[in-house]
């Protein structure tokens, strides 16, 4: 920036002290230009760090939560069969099996693998051939 205060503005006057000065003023100023921008970068990658391991906590919880809560759901119902129809244990054990598959599906569809399959299972060239698409016979 030019110095209102100095009577000479102009280039012409600048001697070689000056031009060395600027220059360590500017390398001072590019190092500590550096440190601050290696500090900054340091702490986004903690934060995407702490924010991807949360994440990965919240999904394993809800994943657990949607398999416990068919097998409870499937045994609960079961045991209201047995004691309604007195067919113990039996009512309790089919239904805590169909609760385990319920709560195997509600976790794949929770995570999204039952979507991947069923797209990965189409091969790329059935929708490409004549009579092959989704409303064809």
């Amino acid at each position: 920036m030019v110095d209102p205060k100095r009577p000479d503005n102009g280039d012409s006057g600048k001697s070689p002290n000056d031009e060395a000065d600027l220059s360590t003023r500017l390398e001072r100023l590019d190092s500590r230009l550096g440190e601050i921008s290696e500090g900054r970068a340091g702490a986004q990658k903690d934060r995407a760090r702490a924010a991807s391991n949360t994440s990965g906590l919240g999904q394993a919880f809800r994943l657990s939560a949607e398999f416990i809560s068919g097998v409870i759901a499937g045994g609960l119902l079961g045991w209201l069969i047995d004691r309604l129809l007195g067919t113990s244990p039996w009512g309790l054990l089919v239904c805590m099996l169909l609760g385990f598959g319920a709560g195997m599906l509600n976790m794949l569809r929770a995570s999204g693998e039952l979507k991947r399959d069923a797209s990965s299972a189409s091969s790329p060239g059935d929708a490409t051939k004549p009579g092959r698409g989704p409303n064809d016979k």
